[in-house]
């Protein structure tokens, strides 16, 4: 059975953004390997989760570079499920992360918009029922 392994999102520099993800977000890299020709293969993914990652591209041309942080044109493109919406949320505050609204309680869950580092939408999202 297929499953997603890897969604790319292009950033401006590798580093920061390691960082961004690994402190601010709480992440592990699960990979950082050396290609040889002056770019890496960077996988970031939430702690424990095992699955799907981030594949950190660092952006090569001006094309490239014009979509960093613009994706997925201002909407919330990514979702990042938490078993406990405030310990997160408080953790991400202190850290940095810019939250565009206060925590929201929905119907489907807990939820508040974030910006990573770039300016790429997410979503903070407790399921209901979590």
């Amino acid at each position: 059975m297929p499953a997603l392994a890897l969604v790319t999102l292009v950033v401006a520099d590798y580093d920061e953004a390691v960082d961004f993800y690994t402190r601010a977000l709480g992440f592990e890299l699960a990979e950082d390997t050396d290609r040889g020709d002056g770019t890496r293969w960077v996988v970031v993914r939430p702690r424990g989760a095992g699955g799907t990652g981030l594949l950190l591209a660092r952006a090569k041309d001006e094309v490239q570079a014009a979509a960093v942080g613009a994706q997925t044109g201002g909407r919330v493109g990514f979702f990042l499920h938490t078993d406990d919406f405030a310990r997160d949320h408080t953790r991400m505050t202190a850290e940095g992360v810019r939250f565009l609204e206060a925590p929201r309680h929905e119907p489907y869950g807990s939820v508040a918009v974030f910006e990573d580092l770039y300016g790429n939408r997410w979503d903070l999202l407790q399921p209901a029922g979590a």
